[in-house]
Formats: structure tokens, C-alpha cells, sequence
């Protein structure tokens, strides 16, 4: 560093200044790539979702977001999981390779919230509990004894069903519990192995609307609704209207009350900013529609359950998609996105010393003519001590060096006059060597 600086101040002033500000450019601009590494880096071209179990809502969701993100050309590898369980397990485990997921709120513990973020709310996941024969007056607490499917572990619906058995008192070994799959699971309950089944998720489901459909099954209502909700927050009271499943025979054959869930688009807090907003720009585009339980533009929506919502989409739902994405293709935005974010904050740093550099500048001419001035003194002190003609010789060549580098100085026009009173100094000493001399020279 020291030799750094030496060799500055041999330099002259104006290459010296450039040099100066170029080093700071430098540690600036290399400052920001340090602390802005994840939003400079390049988005990665292929990431991977997990979905859930064939037949739920989540594995019919995952091919639409495989083709909104295939037109800006990341690839989405989809993994089928046995449900929102585990999906956060495997959100979790940095060894998995997913990084983006399907998790129902009440699921996620204050501890495996740590290093992940929601994009959002998407849609209401409802816990269909459907019986063989008529339900009327039936409730959870009286499937004491039954063959209940409840989903295999890891999935979303044995979680939720689980709790609500803790909430009304009902021990789950009071059940007999099928650990089955939903496509497994409806196939059983259809040909009578089955009492009830179990199964949270969307309306979107094919599952859903096929046994709505079918007069050999019913759905479970939760009249008391109300008090589930207040006991757990994260709960919301649906009501699915008479005659929704079938109109032409009218199933359901009354409005049932169902209890439902929020399903969020949760990310691992590493993901590329940019895959997120392309994230959020799909989950727009196929969860925005009207449908069943959902007005138009209702979801995705910003809300935060259990897992904290990431600040990008924040900025998402308070503004929409950064303005480049909107106009650009996607590649051609990341890159215009990454030199703003490097370029705004670096103009701001280096604004208020740019502003310096015309006074740092003239400050640096005028040391390099006070040190001018000050040889000139020198040289004056010793011509006043009436030198001989043998250091006479050496001091008129002196005063020609001196001049001759103020000479070569490359001034700015307002240093001009400062120049000329200089070389005019240094004639006037050189007449005042010249006179001595000849004062002291012996006559004749």
C-alpha cells in the first residue's frame, strides 16, 4: 500500500488522479459483487419442484408450471413426494436438490422455518373426508372403528388429520388407519374396503370432483366449523355448495361445511431472485382464475402464514414483476437487472467523489508548483550567499532544470498565470546570479 501511494505522487498530477480513482472504482464495484453475489449470479437454467402424490392436486399443478417456466427457459424437474410433509423435509435438506415446494400452513415448525421463504398464498387445499353411504350427522369422532385412508406419512392430509382428531379427543389407534395413496385409497373406498377416506387438497383435484360425483359416497360436514378455526388459526370454514358435484342429480344433496388449509409456494432462501419472480409470474398466471372457494384475482396472494414471506415477494404483490421483466425476455432482463443493480449503487458511492476529483486535482497541481517554488527558494538562498564561479555553473544548471520541468507541467488555463510567475521568478534569480557574479569578478 505504501509503495502504491509512493508511486502515485511520482506520477504526474493527472495520471495520478486517474489512477486513484480507477483503484477506487475498483474496491467499490468489488465491494458490491461481495455483498450482492447471490443477485449478481447467474440464474441457474434448472431447478426442481417438489409436488405430491399421483391423483392429488399438487401433481396436477406441477406439469403448468413445468410449461410457464419452459417459455423462459428454465427447465423444472418435477418430484412426486407422498406430500407437503415432506416436501418441507426436502426443503430442508440442501442434499435433495429441491428448491421450491408445495406446503400447507400448520405445518412448518418455528424450527424448520429457518433458511426458507413463501412466495405466497395459492389456493385453499380443503380436507375432504368422504363416507360410504349416507353422512348425514355424521362427524370425525364417530369414524371410531372405521377403516379411515388418511394418506401415506409425509403427506399433507395425515398431518391435518391428525390434528383434528387431537382437537376433538380422539385417540388415533381408535381408528384403523390405511396408510394407502389417494388413487389406491378411492379405488378401496368405491369397492367397499374402505369406511371413509381422507384426503387436503384443492378443488383442482380430478379425485375430488369424481367422488362429489358419485352417489355411493358422501361428504363429511363440520358443523362446528366455527370452533375449529378459533382453536387453530390456520384453519379457514368453506362451504361446498348443493349440487356442485352433479347437478342433474343434485350431489351433494346439501351445502356441506368443509375445513381448509392454505397451501403456499415456499423456496429455499438461496434460490436465484429471478427464478422467484418467475415463480410468482406463473403461480399468477394459473392460480389467478375464479373458481370454487376463490373470487378472480384472489391468489396468489401475499399473505403470510407460518413460513415468513421472502421480500422479493413482498415487492411482487406490492408492485408487480421488476419493470425489465415485463418488457424483456427473460435472459436479456436477468442481464440488464444485474448491471442496474451493480450501477445504481456504485454511481451512488462514487457521485459525491467524482464531485471531489476537480479539487483533489487542482489541490495535487498546486503541491507539485509549491514544490517548485520551494527549490526555487533554495536555489535563491544559496545565489544571496554570493557564490564563486566554481558553484556558479552548477546552480545556472539547476535553475535550467528547474525550469525546463516547469516547462513540461500540462496545466488547466486558470494555472496558466501561475506558470508564467514561476518561470519569470526563476529568470529574476538567474539575473540576480548573473549580477553577483559579476560584482565579485576581479577587474581588468
Amino acid at each position: 500500500m505504501v509503495k502504491a501511494v509512493r508511486l502515485l505522487r511520482r506520477l504526474p498530477p493527472r495520471r495520478a488522479l486517474w489512477w486513484a480513482a480507477f483503484a477506487l472504482l475498483f474496491l467499490v464495484a468489488a465491494t458490491l459483487v461481495w455483498a450482492l453475489g447471490p443477485r449478481l449470479a447467474v440464474p441457474p437454467r434448472t431447478i426442481t419442484l417438489a409436488t405430491g402424490p399421483q391423483g392429488g392436486a399438487y401433481a396436477e399443478l406441477g406439469p403448468r408450471y413445468q410449461r410457464a417456466l419452459a417459455r423462459d427457459g428454465i427447465t423444472l424437474r418435477l418430484l412426486p413426494t407422498a406430500g407437503d410433509v415432506e416436501n418441507l423435509a426436502k426443503l430442508r435438506d440442501p442434499a435433495s436438490g429441491v428448491s421450491a415446494a408445495f406446503v400447507e400452513a400448520g405445518i412448518a415448525t418455528e424450527e424448520e422455518r429457518a433458511n426458507l421463504s413463501s412466495l405466497g398464498t395459492l389456493m385453499y387445499s380443503p380436507l375432504w373426508v368422504f363416507v360410504r353411504g349416507e353422512a348425514q350427522g355424521l362427524a370425525v369422532i364417530n369414524l371410531v372403528g372405521k377403516r379411515v385412508a388418511i394418506g401415506p406419512e409425509g403427506s399433507g392430509t395425515r398431518f391435518q388429520f391428525l390434528k383434528l382428531l387431537t382437537l376433538v379427543g380422539v385417540d388415533p389407534r381408535s381408528l384403523v388407519i390405511v396408510d394407502d395413496p389417494p388413487a389406491a385409497s378411492e379405488r378401496k373406498l368405491l369397492q367397499g374396503d374402505l369406511d371413509a377416506l381422507a384426503i387436503s387438497t384443492s378443488w383442482d383435484s380430478p379425485l375430488v370432483h369424481r367422488l362429489l360425483a358419485d352417489p355411493r359416497v358422501s361428504l363429511v360436514s363440520f358443523p362446528r366449523a366455527d370452533a375449529y378455526v378459533a382453536l387453530q388459526p390456520t384453519l379457514s370454514k368453506l362451504v361446498v355448495p348443493m349440487g356442485v358435484g352433479d347437478l342433474l342429480t343434485n350431489l351433494p344433496r346439501n351445502d356441506v361445511t368443509v375445513l381448509a388449509t392454505k397451501t403456499s409456494l415456499v423456496i429455499r432462501e438461496d434460490l436465484h431472485p429471478t427464478i422467484g419472480y418467475l415463480l410468482l409470474e406463473a403461480a399468477t398466471e394459473i392460480h389467478g382464475s375464479p373458481k370454487l372457494f376463490q373470487r378472480a384475482g384472489q391468489f396468489p396472494a401475499g399473505e403470510q402464514m407460518d413460513i415468513p414471506l421472502s421480500s422479493d415477494a413482498r415487492q411482487f404483490y406490492k408492485s408487480g414483476a421488476p419493470f425489465l421483466h415485463r418488457y424483456f425476455p427473460f435472459w436479456i432482463a436477468v442481464l440488464f437487472e444485474r448491471l442496474l443493480i451493480l450501477a445504481i449503487p456504485l454511481l451512488g458511492l462514487l457521485y459525491p467523489v467524482l464531485k471531489m476529483l476537480p479539487d483533489l486535482y487542482r489541490k495535487a497541481l498546486e503541491r507539485r508548483m509549491l514544490a517548485l517554488y520551494g527549490e526555487l527558494k533554495l536555489l535563491e538562498g544559496e545565489v544571496e550567499r554570493s557564490p564563486a564561479d566554481g558553484t556558479a555553473a552548477t546552480l545556472a544548471q539547476r535553475l535550467d532544470d528547474l525550469e525546463a520541468r516547469a516547462s513540461r507541467l500540462r496545466l488547466p488555463m486558470s494555472f496558466s498565470q501561475r506558470l508564467y510567475n514561476l518561470r519569470e521568478h526563476i529568470y529574476f534569480v538567474r539575473v540576480r546570479l548573473d549580477r553577483l557574479l559579476r560584482e565579485t569578478r576581479p577587474s581588468g
